[in-house]
């Protein structure tokens, strides 16, 4: 298992992909606090970036690699190897790289210019939604054999976090405006990794207009540690959860 995750890890970690991610997210990083007078409006920039590129970037490039690498995945069923090793292998190699692509291009910056809480917080966020969206390319992925499908499957669940649930949160809560429905709309947040994200960077950041309704909801529901425990827990409940449903996909499924 460690040599086929050693053969991913140095496969991907030479692709010009990931070498043009990881100097994309250090100019994105670097410039945005040098060319603000501090640092919390740089950390406001990278932040978008977290939210938005990381994710986009993540789910797409696993699974066009996946795709890619079907005939080596199928070498290796032909092997006496377990299906969950090989699976496990992938995952980890995609995971393993996206991460370390997101700590050089934006994790150096963050140690350096903010070498605090926030800083930290960011670097473990974004490390997370790496993680989370590498495990719903898994998953988008072994739905279908389909190529143009699989990655249509991946674009539209990217668009879903990113852009439309906010929408449809704001659509409930103009339909159900007379109801108290704060305490359901907690619930609501759960179901999007994005909004969990950027509510723990924002809770220490302080900035509440820029959390969104569902985050000041949550802001003002937990106020506390716990909020925090909870949805760093629900984070890493998106990251286990698609990657197990893929894998019991993967270990039924006829290639």
């Amino acid at each position: 298992m460690n040599r086929i995750i050693k053969i991913i890890l140095s496969d991907i970690l030479k692709n010009k992909i990931v070498l043009a991610f990881t100097l994309i997210l250090a100019i994105l990083s670097w410039s945005s606090f040098a060319l603000e007078d501090n640092s919390s409006k740089g950390l406001l920039t990278i932040l978008n970036v977290i939210l938005f590129t990381v994710p986009l970037v993540s789910i797409l490039f696993a699974t066009i690699y996946l795709y890619n690498s079907s005939e080596f995945i199928e070498l290796l069923l032909s092997q006496p190897i377990k299906r969950v090793k090989i699976w496990m292998s992938l995952f980890i190699g995609l995971s393993s790289s996206m991460v370390i692509a997101f700590l050089i291009g934006a994790g150096i910056p963050l140690l350096i210019y903010s070498p605090n809480s926030v800083g930290f917080m960011m670097i473990s966020v974004g490390s997370i939604i790496s993680v989370v969206f590498v495990a719903l390319a898994f998953l988008s992925s072994i739905v279908t054999r389909d190529k143009a499908k699989g990655i249509g499957i991946a674009i539209m669940i990217w668009l879903f976090f990113a852009l439309l649930f906010d929408g449809l949160v704001l659509f409930l809560l103009f339909q159900f405006a007379d109801y108290p429905i704060e305490k359901a709309m907690v619930g609501i947040t759960a179901l999007s990794p994005i909004d969990l994200a950027r509510i723990q960077i924002l809770l220490h950041l302080d900035v509440s207009a820029m959390m969104g309704y569902t985050g000041a909801i949550f802001k003002d529901f937990f106020g506390t540690v716990t909020g925090l425990i909870v949805s760093f827990f629900l984070l890493c409940l998106w990251a286990v959860i698609p990657f197990f449903m893929s894998l019991r996909m993967f270990k039924n499924k006829d290639l």
